[in-house]
Formats: C-alpha cells, sequence, structure tokens
C-alpha cells in the first residue's frame, strides 16, 4: 500500500467521526454547552482576570472609523451579523417555500409563538412593574431553535415528526418577534444620518433583488455598508443581517445556508457562548435567584413559555383558525412547549442590550441558563415518560 493511500485512510479514520458529529442535529447544541461550562469555569478559576481582560481586548481601529472596539464588542456587534443573516435566510425560505408559505401552514405555530412571547412577557412586566429593571421584558420572549430541535432530536420516534416541524416553525416565527423586539425596543438614540444612508443603501439591495442579480458579490459590498450605518445609527447593528438576508434571492439562500451553517453554528455562536457567560459568580450565588429579574425570566421561560403556546393554540383550534398538526396530541404540544422556554442565545443576546448594569447582566445571564437547563431537562423528561398515541 502506498504511503498516500495511507495518509488518506488515516485522514479518513480520523475525520469521519468529527465529520458525523457535525451532521449529527445535537452538535450545536452539544457544543454551546460545553464551551458554557468551559467559560463559566474559567471565569471564576484563578486565570479569572486574564480571561476576562481577553474578552476586553481593544481591536484598533484606524481614527475616525466608529467601529465596535473590544473583542467582546466584534463578536457582539460584528461576528452576530452572520448569524442573524443565517436566521433571517431561514426565516425567508420558510415563507416563501417552506412550513410558512401558507397561511393553513403557519397559522397554528405563528399563534402559538406570539402567545409564547406575550405571556413570558407579561409575567416578566408582573414581577417588575414597580421596579427600574422592567426593560428586560425582552429577555424571557425568545426560542432556541438549535437547543430545543436537539432536545426533540434526542426523543427519536417517540415524538411525531409533525411536532418537531410545527416547534422548528414556532422558534423560526419567534426569532422574528425576538428580532422586532430588538430593533423597535431595544435601540439607543437614534443618529438620522447614518439612518437615511442605511434606508438609501437597503434600497439599493431590494433594487438589485428586484432586477433579479445573482451574483453574491454586488449584495457583499452594499451589505457592508448597510451594517455600518445601521452600527452607527442608534440600532443594534445585527438587524442589518435580517435586512440584508431578505434581498438575498430566493434561489442562492439554499446554498447560502448550507454553506454558512457550519461556520455559524460552530465558530461564531461558540465563541458567543464563550464571550457572553464569561460570568463571575457572586459570593452567595443564591442571591440571584432572589431577585426580581431572576423571578421574571425563571417563570417567563419555564411557566410564561408553555401556558402561553397551550393557550394561544388551543384558541386557535376552539375558534375553528387552525388544527394540531396531525398524528399529535395536546400532551405533546405540551410537552414540545416546555422545551420551548430553552431561551439560551437569543436570551443571553437581549439580556446583553436591556441592560447596562454588570450585575443585572450577571443575573439575567444565569437566569437564563438556569430557565434553559430546567426547561430542556423538563421539557425532555416529561416527553419522555409520555406514552404516543393518536390525538386526544
Amino acid at each position: 500500500m502506498s504511503t498516500v493511500r495511507k495518509i488518506r485512510q488515516i485522514k479518513t479514520r480520523l475525520l469521519s467521526p468529527l465529520h458525523e458529529f457535525l451532521q449529527d442535529s445535537r452538535a450545536v447544541g452539544i457544543v454551546l454547552i460545553a464551551c458554557t461550562v468551559v467559560s463559566l469555569v474559567t471565569a471564576n478559576s484563578p486565570y479569572q482576570l486574564s480571561y476576562l481582560h481577553f474578552w476586553e481586548t481593544t481591536v484598533s481601529m484606524p481614527e475616525g472609523w466608529h467601529m465596535p472596539h473590544t473583542l467582546l464588542h466584534w463578536i457582539n456587534d460584528g461576528l452576530m451579523v452572520l448569524f442573524f443573516f443565517l436566521v433571517g435566510m431561514e426565516i425567508k425560505r420558510e415563507l416563501m417555500e417552506g412550513e410558512l408559505s401558507s397561511l393553513q401552514k403557519s397559522l397554528l405555530p405563528a399563534l402559538a409563538a406570539l402567545g409564547g412571547m406575550v405571556c413570558p412577557a407579561l409575567i416578566f412586566i408582573a414581577f417588575n412593574a414597580n421596579t427600574d429593571h422592567i426593560h428586560g421584558w425582552g429577555i424571557p420572549m425568545a426560542t432556541d431553535i438549535a437547543f430545543s430541535l436537539g432536545i426533540l432530536s434526542l426523543l427519536g420516534n417517540r415524538v411525531p415528526v409533525n411536532l418537531k416541524i410545527f416547534l422548528m416553525a414556532l422558534a423560526i416565527i419567534d426569532d422574528l418577534g425576538a428580532i422586532l423586539t430588538i430593533a423597535i425596543f431595544y435601540t439607543d438614540e437614534l443618529q438620522l444620518v447614518y439612518l437615511l444612508s442605511g434606508l438609501a443603501t437597503l434600497v439599493v439591495l431590494i433594487v438589485l433583488n428586484l432586477f433579479k442579480v445573482q451574483r453574491l458579490i454586488w449584495y457583499l459590498i452594499p451589505g457592508i455598508v448597510l451594517w455600518y450605518c445601521i452600527f452607527n445609527s442608534g440600532i443594534h447593528a445585527t438587524i442589518a443581517g435580517v435586512l440584508i438576508a431578505f434581498c438575498i434571492p430566493l434561489s442562492k439562500i439554499s446554498d447560502l445556508i448550507h454553506n454558512l451553517h457550519d461556520p455559524v453554528n460552530f465558530v461564531i455562536m461558540p465563541l458567543f457562548a464563550l464571550a457572553n457567560t464569561a460570568i463571575v459568580f457572586p459570593p452567595d450565588i443564591f442571591q440571584v435567584f432572589t431577585d426580581t429579574v431572576s423571578y421574571g425570566i425563571l417563570a417567563g421561560l419555564v411557566a410564561g413559555k408553555p401556558l402561553g403556546i397551550f393557550l394561544f393554540s388551543y384558541l386557535a383550534t376552539r375558534f375553528k383558525l387552525a388544527a394540531l398538526p396531525d398524528e399529535t396530541s395536546w400532551a405533546q404540544l405540551i410537552g414540545a412547549g416546555i422545551i420551548a422556554g430553552i431561551g439560551f442565545t437569543m436570551s443571553i443576546f437581549i439580556s446583553t442590550l436591556a441592560y447596562a448594569e454588570a450585575d443585572l447582566q450577571v443575573i439575567s445571564k444565569i437566569s437564563v441558563m438556569a430557565a434553559s437547563l430546567i426547561a430542556g431537562i423538563a421539557g425532555y423528561l416529561y416527553l419522555r415518560i409520555l406514552k404516543p398515541g393518536p390525538k386526544v
């Protein structure tokens, strides 16, 4: 056997398990959990100061360029644009030709997602109505697509395929709701010149789409300009990713999603998890869970999510606006609602926008992680114990 052939066989033996892992629907969740654990352990170890300072490293830019200035800011305001770009393309594809492409297909998950956003927000407001912390009402509204679908995939054929499709559609609409919430309610003071410049750039992208321009390079340069204008306009820069995604030709989206899936999910998202969960635990960590912010997040995600999803779904079927997915029972839908309480990525992201105070960010992030852990375990065990069966 030649040396070249032996090398190829060794590479195949080494890379095949890695390739299989990356294709596993649970892989993203596993990697994010691992990064979160590593970050939390390191942030509370003897390497604490150097680890925290690393994420605050200043990135030098030419004078006069208004750009992110630390590694943490570049991750949250720069790299996360690609995450939102990917989410935006997935939303557009589903709206144009997928599970959300018709009123009949989209109505139940859309109404369920609405309930899953409204109820957690109201619960948070109820706990924080008389405090200065009410601005965090958007934190428990989100559902993490990767984690929630990863938990369902662990259950295999114990849950019907249509329940997985329902949860995926619900999470996509949920993401759209979170994006709109960020754009409308978590915006700083607007800078009119940059806002109008961004609008003009967006018009260019829309015209390119209308004229069916297929070469993606023509979308890249205006896209970068749009990001820069949005970043300096006062609106959070990640919204640029969604706007650009909606302008990409539908014929190019599937390939782009395929090409960006691994870089976004296995590079950008782990970096986000490492940087944003670098949390120094307070001496008495249980004090975190005595704050009204924590009450609102925990109750919103763990109880508000399944309550809102079930209530709005029930009303939709009661008034004959929609019907349960085939081969799915109400009991199973409740289980999907519990799992939808895994907020993680988007909830942590909104936490960084809702509060400027470091202590409130710590409380929010720890509460989000605790609520996501409870929702994930509870949802898995509930659906695991539940006997599969026809509609009830």
